[in-house]
């Protein structure tokens, strides 16, 4: 069975991210393992601490290692990605083995799925860099994408409903990462 690690680009714990990716576990159902990756201990890209590997590093690392595809729900920060998650693509990026840029990293050739809530845009700024930089890092980002604008009044209470219609959209997403 496939296992797929889901990553809130969110560390709120009331996310509209967490929320989509919630509804996304639900249409996977049992077709696959669907498990969260808790990077929020991951500290700060530093190459005075990169050797020897840092032990939540590790674990991140053997975690990506060990699933058969990423799915990345995540908010736009100023028409970009949020920091702590450019953090841990950073780490992701960066060889075990110092200077060794030969041996693949964990991130190389994983399958990616993108998907974000936010505002207006529906995170298209973010999910647009994002791909950029997936794509440099040479993972494989799946051309299927869902943005979801979130409705004024899901500020108000932290609880975004999906319509049908953008949960379609996730199912086709939900596809494509099990194909």
């Amino acid at each position: 069975m496939k296992k797929i690690l889901f990553i809130i680009g969110s560390l709120r714990a009331q996310s509209f991210n967490r929320q989509v990716a919630k509804v996304a576990k639900e249409l996977i159902d049992n077709r696959a393992v669907v498990e969260e990756l808790d990077y929020s201990s991951l500290p700060l890209l530093n190459q005075d601490i990169e050797q020897p590997e840092p032990k939540e590093v590790a674990r991140i690392r053997k975690a990506v290692a060990e699933a058969d595809a990423l799915w990345i729900f995540t908010p736009e920060y100023n028409m970009s990605y949020p920091g702590h998650l450019k953090n841990l693509l950073d780490w992701l990026s960066r060889p075990v083995v110092a200077m060794d840029y030969g041996t693949p990293t964990c991130i190389n050739g994983k399958k990616v799925a993108i998907a974000g809530a936010g505002g207006k845009a529906a995170t298209a700024g973010c999910r647009a860099k994002l791909t950029e930089l997936l794509t440099f890092i040479k993972a494989e980002v799946l051309p299927i994408q869902v943005g979801i604008a979130v409705p004024a009044e899901a500020w108000g209470t932290n609880l975004l409903v999906l319509s049908e219609e953008q949960k379609q959209e996730l199912k086709g997403l939900v596809e494509q990462i099990l194909e």
